[in-house]
């Protein structure tokens, strides 16, 4: 049984290849940096928990051992709190070059449309330097190099596309001039295998794609058909300097952890336009890319399709809503204190526990309100406010029940607090 090695193995193309190159009869070992990732992705899989940019060339030699193929589908699309583009995709992938070059093994590269060492980003600068690291030391190679991917499951792009089309009564114009083409992953899946089992040329560069190209808009509608909503009752057209100020933000997200779909990178490869050209890997041999509508044919639109697209656009509202309300609590409580106080010394409470409450909880709550916000420690801040929600219930019964039946409810009001925060909690999770 021939082996097969995949990089990346619990990303979105990763997955999909591991599964398919299994289905085709390969022994397949997927490689990734969290092994909590790796098996809720795929528990049953096999799985060699390390991140590939500290992997040395002997390390990689002994990793390939028996090998036939690797398929490399590994990436990040911005440096971040835990990505570094030039160690993922220029580093990395000359060790392992240098680990395979004498070996009888196949590397398959997944790389991306448009990739060019005088590119506008350094995600495709980068991507280029690896392919050409590749193509420099190794004989046995194919790379491949999908446009915007279309699959059941949602990251990046693909998730963007359902959420910008998912904006109740609103039609956005973004990017109007870009012209965007796309690749069902069954495609991508499917040339991985072909290239594996030999049926394409060594040193074959091939783009993955379908043939027609559309605007940004027109992609946006036509994926809000597909999802089953209404017409959009209104149009707006988001001016250059809003789209930047979005992709600056987001951009300061990642170096708290957050993959936004958003960032500088991301939008100027949608505005410079992600095109390819089908003909070199039909003339390589391998199959013709699934057309727009047909790859929207063989991805059902359910009702989990919808409510992801809708949570996908609530859940950094209901992030941004809980750090700003958490922030302002502690805040205000600080400006104040002796008021803050006051409240539990006209109800008796032991002198020993008004200031600590008062001044233990209020940077309790400023902690939890930036905490919420940095990407690792986001659960883990949600059940903090939760726990902390609960203990102020709990000494409002115990020391101010009579807060319970206030005219403005300012015990009641914790409670939609606490649900926006499991909700929080509920929908958080690693890639």
């Amino acid at each position: 049984m021939p082996k097969a090695i995949v990089l990346g193995g619990y990303g979105l193309i990763g997955s999909a290849c591991m599964r398919a190159l299994a289905r085709s009869g390969f022994d397949v070992i997927g490689v990734g940096r969290s092994r909590k990732v790796a098996e809720t992705v795929d528990a049953k899989a096999r799985w060699i928990i390390q991140d590939i940019t500290t992997i040395s060339t002997l390390g990689w030699h002994d990793i390939l051992t028996d090998v036939d193929v690797v398929v490399n589908a590994s990436g990040a699309l911005q440096d971040g709190l835990v990505d570094d583009l030039e160690a993922i995709h220029v580093t990395a992938v000359s060790q392992l070059a240098q680990a395979a070059t004498n070996l009888p093994v196949r590397v398959i590269q997944i790389s991306a449309a448009g990739v060019s060492e005088h590119a506008s980003t350094a995600f495709f600068r980068s991507k280029a330097r690896g392919d050409a690291a590749l193509m420099e030391t190794m004989q046995n190679w194919v790379i491949l190099h999908p446009t915007l991917l279309l699959a059941p499951q949602a990251y990046g792009g693909t998730a963007l596309l359902r959420a910008a089309s998912a904006i109740p009564l609103i039609h956005p114009i973004v990017l109007p001039e870009a012209q965007i083409q796309t690749v069902y992953i069954d495609d991508v899946t499917a040339a991985v295998v072909s290239a594996a089992q030999g049926d394409i040329s060594s040193g074959t560069i091939a783009d993955l794609t379908e043939t027609e190209a559309r605007s940004l808009p027109e992609l946006i509608a036509r994926i809000r058909v597909w999802q089953g909503w209404p017409h959009p009752r209104i149009t707006i057209r988001l001016p250059g300097g809003c789209i930047s100020a979005l992709g600056r933000i987001a951009d300061g997200l990642g170096h708290l952890g957050w993959r936004s779909p958003l960032r500088t990178t991301a939008l100027q490869v949608l505005s410079d336009g992600v095109r390819g050209d089908p003909q070199t890997w039909e003339n390589a041999g391998g199959q013709p890319c699934r057309t727009l509508e047909d790859a929207l044919q063989n991805l059902p639109s359910t009702r989990q399709e919808r409510l992801f697209a809708r949570a996908f656009l609530a859940l950094p509202v209901a992030i941004g809503v809980l750090a700003l309300f958490w922030l302002l609590s502690g805040i205000v409580a600080l400006m104040d204190p002796q008021r803050a106080m006051t409240v539990l010394a006209d109800r008796a409470a032991p002198q020993w526990l008004i200031a600590t409450s008062v001044i233990g909880g209020a940077t309790a709550d400023i902690f939890l309100g930036l905490a919420i916000l940095y990407r690792p420690w986001t659960r883990h801040a949600a059940l903090g406010m939760i726990a902390l929600s609960t203990a102020y219930l709990l000494g409002g019964v115990i020391l101010a029940p009579d807060l319970w039946a206030d005219p403005l409810g300012p015990m009641i009001k914790v409670f939609p607090g606490m649900t926006l925060a499991a909700m929080v909690w509920l929908m958080v999770e690693d890639r």
